[in-house]
């Protein structure tokens, strides 16, 4: 069954370039989708659209069998997302970060508390639960990022570059927390610009540039598609092109 379908998705700024050109993307229930492309390529746009964020310009968006335009309170619950950019309040302690997010999504009294505690102690946090977001790092801070969308157990999780920035380890945590959502059900999209993690880690990859599609199957499936392909990364240069994609 599908967890996330497009019809024809279109998302234009300025009524002339469009990020995001009729795009038709499915998604099944427990895959792994990494949305790969080159800066500019309209990943992040597109996820914004999937996460009731950003309206489309035009075309449909049905997650687990609903739309926003019905069921917009219903889809947020079911759903977790993970910014790019932290979003986190830096002056407020992790535990208070978290316990406010989880606020937002009706968990209360013990319930919530057993659920900072344990989504800390599974991120190796739970010393620094009463330390202020500021004082963590990149890592530290990308892993509190996590727990404020996994706390409600989403039934569908999206994430824009969950791993930019951080140290290995902090990298491996967070991987293999996704790696446990998945299996006990979570439906997992994911953009990156780590192409060998994403190769290692997704069960289907789409490849995205000036808002289209250019090719999707599993990651093996592409490297197989491209003669004399070794890895992602070579697949992903050969549809995309060697050119710098810098943009302001």
């Amino acid at each position: 069954m599908e967890a996330i379908l497009t019809h024809n998705l279109n998302k234009s700024y300025d009524g002339k370039y469009f990020a995001v050109k009729d795009l038709n993307i499915s998604v099944q229930k427990g895959e792994i989708l990494g949305l790969l492309g080159p800066n500019g390529a309209g990943k992040t746009t597109l996820i914004s659209m999937m996460c009731g964020l950003l309206q489309p310009t035009s075309g449909d968006i049905v997650i687990n069998g609903l739309n926003f335009k019905n069921n917009r309170t219903e889809i947020l619950r079911k759903i977790g997302v993970v910014p790019q950019e932290y979003a986190l309040y830096p002056t407020l302690t992790a535990g208070e970060n978290l316990s406010y997010f989880g606020s937002l999504y009706n968990l209360r009294g013990n319930d919530l508390k057993n659920r900072v505690k344990s989504g800390l102690e599974e991120v190796g946090l739970l010393e620094f639960k009463n330390k202020t977001i500021k004082a963590f790092s990149g890592g530290m801070k990308r892993r509190v990022n996590l727990l404020t969308a996994i706390l409600h157990k989403p039934e569908i999780l999206f994430l824009d570059e969950p791993t930019v920035g951080v140290d290995v380890q902090s990298k491996e945590v967070i991987i293999q927390i996704l790696r446990k959502l998945n299996e006990s059900g979570t439906t997992i999209v994911y953009t990156s610009h780590h192409l060998n993690e994403a190769q290692h880690f997704c069960t289907k990859i789409s490849i995205i540039d000036h808002g289209k599609i250019l090719s999707e199957g599993t990651p093996q499936e592409l490297i197989r598609s491209v003669e004399n392909a070794d890895n992602l990364e070579q697949v992903f240069l050969e549809l995309t092109g060697n050119q710098t994609r810098d943009y302001a």
